[in-house]
């Protein structure tokens, strides 16, 4: 049966966090592994009105078949949104909703990428990513990102030596590092991306959770025709409807679509009919406020745990927003290691070693705090420093 499988899905590795979830599914465990939203905040009673009236209004129309595009008042949600937050005016018909932003990255994967094709991912990179264009079979071309944006040398390298069709970036709050590109940076990336056939795909399910500062630039305005925005609902309001969107100009989506027809026909219409109610009839913006206060406070008392539990030599990043803080240990340290001393102490984090697409251990490491009370989060960071220490 082995020699029954095609290449592409033999090459692509499991997904090494859903792997390591299982490992903390013991409760005993406390876990900085998963990437999930709280569920504290699920608006779970205004779904449940939402659904019960969009069932009693429109039953039938409900639970039907509908077009690729995905339904009209919801990408007319998202365009408004665009305007009223970045002042970019999105045409309707330049959206298509997709099953989670992550759909988003395979339709562009088929649209784009022929097996060889250059693509310039971020180093750490969003594992999904990763995972999503490896069934294309490109040649990843990693380039370093830090708390100054992407590296701009390093950047211009690979656009001098390599011809990439994407460059596929996440901007705010990047998953795994939790850093997020100054607005020079965007510039200084879009002047070297300016004039070149490749397109910079923004991902961005993390910008609404915002703790301190300002807005930056979107790619969209620097670069508008080399420019594709991904986006989610998932993060803002709940993971299980997997609601995303897409958004490109008119050549791209002809094809984009064509692809998203010959994958699903089209989203989950139920899903964006009680999504839609649901932001129709309620504040979203007080509803992510909420989240961004109760996030904002983990975050701190993460950081604050760190600072007293962490041994010299160990460095985090402190996010102005988002879920994840970026760990880096002394050379030499193996993340991987510490992951099998910390999980006998009862504490699980990501290795770093699955956000890059080259090396097999690295000392780098994710931290999750959306999803841990503040005295979790202190008790936790305790026993995973304590584990660093016992590894020095």
């Amino acid at each position: 049966m082995e020699n029954a499988f095609s290449d592409r899905i033999t090459d692509v590795p499991k997904s090494f966090i859903r792997e390591i979830l299982k490992v903390t599914i013991d409760n005993s465990i406390i876990s900085f592994a998963g990437g999930l939203p709280n569920r504290q905040f699920f608006p779970v009673k205004g779904l449940q009105q939402a659904a019960n009236d969009v069932f009693e209004e429109a039953g039938n129309e409900i639970l039907q078949y509908a077009n690729s595009e995905g339904y009209l008042g919801l990408r007319q949600f998202i365009a408004d949104r665009y305007r009223q937050q970045d002042g970019l005016e999105i045409p309707v018909e330049d959206i298509l909703i997709t099953t989670g932003s992550q759909q988003g990255l395979d339709l562009l994967g088929k649209t784009f990428l022929n097996e060889g094709d250059d693509l310039i991912i971020e180093e750490p990179g969003y594992l999904g990513a990763i995972q999503a264009f490896s069934l294309y079979r490109p040649r990843f071309h990693p380039v370093p990102v830090s708390e100054g944006g992407m590296d701009i040398d390093v950047l211009a390298q690979v656009l001098q030596e390599r011809q990439p069709k994407l460059l596929y970036t996440v901007t705010n709050f990047q998953n795994p590092s939790g850093i997020s590109y100054p607005d020079e940076n965007r510039r200084a990336v879009a002047r070297l991306i300016d004039g070149r056939p490749c397109l910079i795909i923004q991902d961005d399910p993390y910008g609404d959770l915002r703790f301190t500062g300002s807005r930056k630039i979107s790619f969209k305005r620097l670069l508008p025709e080399n420019t594709v925005l991904l986006g989610s609902f998932s993060k803002i309001v709940a993971p299980a409807l997997r609601l995303g969107w897409l958004v490109a100009r008119p050549q791209i989506m002809e094809k984009v679509i064509v692809a998203k027809q010959a994958a699903d026909l089209h989203t989950d219409y139920l899903a964006q009919r009680i999504l839609h109610r649901f932001l129709r009839d309620n504040d979203i913006d007080a509803h992510i406020a909420t989240i961004v206060r109760q996030y904002g406070k983990q975050k701190e008392a993460m950081v604050d745990a760190t600072e007293q539990f962490f041994p010299d030599g160990v460095q985090s990043t402190n996010p102005d927003g988002g879920m994840f803080l970026w760990v880096t240990l002394p050379e030499g340290l193996s993340s991987m290691r510490l992951f099998e001393a910390a999980i006998a102490q009862k504490v699980a984090f990501v290795p770093g070693t699955p956000f890059y697409v080259d090396r097999k251990d690295t000392n780098t490491l994710r931290l999750n705090f959306s999803c841990s009370d503040e005295p979790t989060i202190a008790e936790g960071i305790r026993r995973l420093g304590a584990s660093i220490k016992n590894l020095l």
